[in-house]
């Protein structure tokens, strides 16, 4: 069986940044033991796998695959995907999620997603595991996230995880402080899932872009993941969704043989 393969870095603003996706289209979906081993053996953060639909609000059924378990939600793997797909003004995709889409406009694709609901709480686990103290902020929805708020930029450089402890927490990880050279700065962990560091994170910023909106008062700003590959993203809150634009390049283009 030949596959088509495509792997795309998302939400990059230069070549070999951003963060990398695998982009698969199928006709029909394969037992799921496959569709993990085949994401096992791309080694990626994520493999998203799509079906053609035939809906009135979605266009493909979208599913997202780390090396180790399959995911509720991945935002950069989706704007990878609408980068392969694009033609037209718009592409739906159905998904655990809900219907996501993606859109061109003004040179950049704009990834639309549900915004995550925030409380105050404390994560003693996870700052054991991080090495710091800070604000902590838990969110609801997309694959579970416990945000720490630091000092500034440097701050979040500077941190050197545990990631054993850090594998034990079923939740994605994020640290963040305004930043130097973008209105915001993070890091995200996902050990959980098989991701010690992931470089850009769109679900992140589910959690990211509500906080910060709040703190700075506004609902547009600039953010940038500040990991050693690190990329880009400009956000926007819009009730009770996140718009995230950025860049995607396709890097590879072949074929998987199964």
């Amino acid at each position: 069986m030949i596959l088509p393969f495509f792997q795309v870095d998302a939400f990059a603003p230069a070549p070999l940044s951003g963060n990398p996706a695998a982009v698969m289209p199928l006709e029909e979906w394969l037992p799921d033991a496959t569709l993990q081993a085949i994401a096992a053996e791309n080694n990626l953060s994520e493999t998203a796998f799509i079906v053609p639909l035939d809906e009135e609000d979605a266009d493909y059924h979208l599913r997202w695959f780390t090396p180790t378990v399959e995911v509720d939600l991945c935002g950069h793997a989706t704007l990878a995907t609408g980068h392969i797909l694009l033609t037209g003004e718009q592409v739906r995709f159905r998904t655990r999620s809900g219907v996501l889409s993606v859109s061109r406009h003004d040179g950049l694709l704009w990834l639309d997603l549900p915004a995550s609901r925030l409380r105050e709480g404390s994560a003693d686990q996870v700052l054991a595991a991080l090495g710091t103290d800070g604000n902590v902020m838990l969110g609801e929805g997309a694959n579970g996230a416990i945000l720490v708020r630091l000092a500034d930029e440097a701050a979040v450089r500077a941190i050197c995880p545990d990631f054993a402890r850090l594998r034990a927490i079923d939740a994605l990880v994020m640290i963040t402080a305004p930043g130097d050279q973008t209105d915001i700065a993070s890091r995200v962990f996902a050990s959980y899932h098989g991701i010690d560091e992931d470089p850009v994170t769109g679900s992140a910023h589910c959690a990211l872009v509500p906080y910060w909106a709040k703190e700075l008062d506004r609902t547009r700003f600039s953010a940038a993941q500040v990991g050693r590959r690190g990329g880009e993203l400009q956000c926007q809150l819009a009730g009770d969704r996140v718009r995230l634009g950025g860049e995607a390049r396709t890097v590879i283009e072949g074929s998987f043989q199964l």
